[in-house]
């Protein structure tokens, strides 16, 4: 992500909508997911991670990374004001 940016593209990151995206990780131990945003200048925010562990993204991890993105934005844009 460093050399390449944030949009490295399928298979490696996806879209979770509202500017929310996943690293998709394999490994020896298993499938990892990293929830990750973007900010203005450039910074890449990783919000929270997992191991997977089934075939669909659980809501509870997808509601957590939502929720750690809004309070990233929201702490973003008030030492911006």
């Amino acid at each position: 992500m460093l050399k390449f940016g944030p949009d490295l593209g399928m298979p490696h990151t996806r879209a979770m909508h509202g500017g929310l995206f996943e690293l998709r990780l394999k490994s020896r131990e298993g499938i990892g997911r990293v929830f990750y945003c973007t900010q203005i200048g450039q910074k890449i925010v990783m919000l929270h991670q997992f191991v997977k562990k089934t075939d669909k993204t659980p809501a509870k991890e997808l509601a957590v990374a939502r929720k750690r993105m809004k309070e990233w934005k929201n702490a973003d844009t008030s030492t911006t004001a």
